[in-house]
């Protein structure tokens, strides 16, 4: 992120940003109550998290934002300081090194947490701009919740376990990494682990779920020993891809050169790294294998425990077999009444008609109103004039075939009462329907 392509969206979002009057009055300091200057502050604020979220970052430099995002001609704003030390007090920003340790132990954990709350009275907003990295935590909660996701896409288990160094690639650096986790450690959504074999292997246990993540158990360490494993095979099949290609390149152009002697030796380095590859893309197989057989008995799992858990609230509340098939079958036809509704949906032809058309049919069914079929209701039945003119209408109405989208198709049997009421049903009518 450079600074000319900083200020080149600082201008598209302050359109006034070169103005110089305006320009004067924002850069400077704050003074006077702080009615005076919140609208100030609150566009310094607003701007920086724009800024921030539009170049994908939540760790931020306080010099960089003051001389480099800022800087116009040699000017930098007097109240930046002090809007940062605001956001700080506010709980909008953050110090890195006030951030709990995630890869510590829970006595560590404390004891940052202690260390962060008697920093915070000492700070001050000179302090502020000596610091090296603020974390804007609004912006650090959307990466969290960024990076489950994209957890999520690739993982159907409720947790999920990942080497450290795809968790920091996923959250764009080693500092991001280690504030992410900070976050997630606080909400117990993430927990970090590491076993010693041969070499030291660091993981993170995330939540995929609402839930907490659970304690880390044994099969944890092992998933991440062959996660580890995969993504070292992984690399070295792009070592032998990339190798292979060089040793290729260089073939054709000594065999195009008539260095025939060379162009050999380069395809014997080609044959060779063809074998290696499928050595090592059959061992990368098996590992893939194995993690794939883990996760399906986790889900196996997940589902006994579901069956268990049902079948243990059937008992305590006394439910029988028979309810509960009742209940099932009940559930099927009303899944497959939905099914043809939607099927019905689908293949509905649509009708299309001109307005004239349906003011035409209108005129119609007034006309039919109008005259004396009405004698034909039978007073003694209990039916009044009325609500028998509202029954042949409705009738009416039934026998048009109007698309979903005419005009007044949907209100048409709503007003049909006042329609029969009606003596002149030309005009307003038809300017309702």
């Amino acid at each position: 992120m450079d600074s000319k392509s900083v200020k080149e969206f600082i201008r598209k979002e302050v359109p006034d940003w070169d103005d110089e009057l305006i320009a004067t009055a924002r850069f400077k300091a704050f003074s006077g109550q702080k009615s005076d200057w919140e609208p100030k502050f609150q566009f310094w604020k607003s701007l920086i998290v724009k800024i921030a979220r539009h170049f994908g970052v939540f760790i931020i430099s306080p010099p960089q934002v003051k001389n480099e995002w800022f800087n116009r001609g040699g000017l930098t704003p007097l109240c930046i300081d002090h809007v940062l030390f605001i956001m700080y007090n506010e709980g909008e920003i953050t110090r890195i090194s006030d951030m709990v340790g995630p890869y510590s132990g829970r006595i560590t954990q404390l004891f940052y947490k202690v260390k962060s709350l008697m920093n915070r009275s000492t700070m001050s907003p000179e302090s502020i701009l000596l610091e090296d990295c603020l974390i804007l935590t609004t912006l650090l909660k959307e990466k969290a919740d960024e990076v489950i996701k994209c957890l999520s896409e690739s993982h159907w288990n409720s947790h999920c376990v990942v080497t450290r160094n795809k968790f920091e690639s996923m959250c764009g650096g080693q500092k991001e990494g280690y504030a992410v986790l900070s976050y997630l450690s606080g909400c117990r959504k993430g927990r970090y682990l590491s076993t010693n074999k041969k070499e030291l292997i660091e993981g993170i246990k995330v939540s995929l779920s609402s839930a907490v993540v659970s304690g880390v158990s044994s099969l944890d360490f092992d998933t991440l020993d062959l996660i580890w494993t995969q993504e070292k095979l992984q690399q070295q099949l792009n070592v032998i891809d990339r190798r292979w290609e060089m040793s290729r390149q260089s073939a054709l152009a000594l065999l195009k050169s008539g260095n025939k002697k060379l162009a050999l030796r380069h395809a014997k380095e080609m044959k060779l790294g063809t074998e290696n590859r499928e050595k090592c893309n059959s061992l990368l197989n098996r590992v893939e294998e194995i993690l794939s057989v883990i996760a399906n008995a986790e889900s196996t799992k997940q589902v006994t425990e579901a069956i268990q858990i049902g079948a243990r609230v059937i008992k305590e509340n006394k439910i029988s077999i028979e309810e509960v098939q009742l209940c099932l079958e009940e559930l099927e036809e009303s899944i497959d009444s939905q099914k043809q509704v939607e099927k019905a949906l689908e293949t509905a032809p649509s009708l299309d008609m001109e307005d004239e058309d349906i003011e035409e049919e209108f005129r119609k069914l007034e006309l039919e109103i109008g005259s004396g079929n009405l004698k034909d209701l039978n007073p003694e039945a209990g039916v009044s004039d009325s609500e028998g003119t509202d029954q042949s209408l409705a009738d009416a109405l039934l026998n048009l075939k109007l698309a979903d989208d005419a005009p007044g198709s949907g209100s048409a049997i709503q007003n049909s009462g006042l329609l029969a009421k009606n003596k002149e049903s030309n005009s307003p009518m038809l300017e309702a329907a």
